[in-house]
């Protein structure tokens, strides 16, 4: 499962950080798996290019542990740390908007990629649930007092657009990418949380033209199976370009 992309990622590593990450990937059985699973952690929640790829290194890992029979020493620490970092999402959230979109994306990848028998774990929807929830709220979309807690001064209008276009972006990347998973485990929620993306759109004021777009494009690609038409495609990745 090793391939470019991983290679490229474990490039921004120091030398012995290097070895030890790769060497995981293929010999999990010889190295300390808390210390890599921790690696990755940290990793994926300061850098956000680095968080929509882990959950493939992550993969990779828990399957090389599993063909050689020895346990899932990697899938537990993995899990434990994400629990970890789930309980403490407020203060993060509160800390640092980028560090909390790195961890949706990390956590929603790792949602996508672990599996038992080829079915999401079930013990990670309601949590992939309740950080999507957080991403949808009205004071998440569009909030300048609460926006303006991230850099500790009066923040220009373009700074919390693209604070907010940032939040955004992430929430729809992972409906893109795990929406059609989580509404086949739980429709309900998923219903609950379309009714606030709709509200969004149609109700929040001084919402930005991009972030309107987005909610938009992801309105009419749950509408449509989880896909979009041709023409629908054109429309919005046109909008976007422009």
């Amino acid at each position: 499962m090793e391939n470019s992309k991983e290679d490229y990622k474990i490039q921004s590593f120091d030398q012995d950080t290097q070895m030890l990450l790769k060497t995981a990937l293929k010999d999990p059985s010889v190295v300390n798996l808390e210390k890599v699973c921790n690696i990755i952690v940290d990793q994926s929640l300061k850098d956000q290019v680095f968080s929509k790829e882990a959950g493939r290194m992550c993969y990779t890992i828990v399957q090389a542990e599993a063909k050689q029979n020895s346990g899932n020493v990697f899938r537990r620490n993995l899990l434990n740390r994400l629990q970890q970092e789930f309980k403490k999402r407020e203060e993060t959230r509160t800390r640092s908007l980028q560090e909390w979109v790195c961890f949706v994306t990390f956590f929603c990848n790792v949602f996508d990629y672990l599996k038992v028998n080829n079915t999401p774990m079930e013990a990670l929807v309601h949590p992939v649930y309740d950080c999507l929830m957080k991403m949808a709220q009205p004071e998440a979309l569009l909030n300048e007092e609460e926006v303006g807690r991230y850099d500790g001064f009066q923040t220009d209008i373009r700074f919390i657009t693209g604070l907010i276009v940032f939040q955004v972006d992430c929430l729809v990347l992972q409906l893109h990418r795990i929406g059609e998973q989580l509404e086949k485990m739980n429709s309900q929620r998923m219903d609950e949380l379309f009714f606030l993306l709709r509200d969004g759109f149609l109700l929040q004021e001084g919402l930005s033209s991009m972030a309107r777009l987005l909610l938009l494009e992801i309105l009419e690609f749950r509408a449509g199976g989880w896909l979009l038409s041709g023409t629908a495609q054109k429309y919005y990745y046109s909008e976007i370009a422009d």
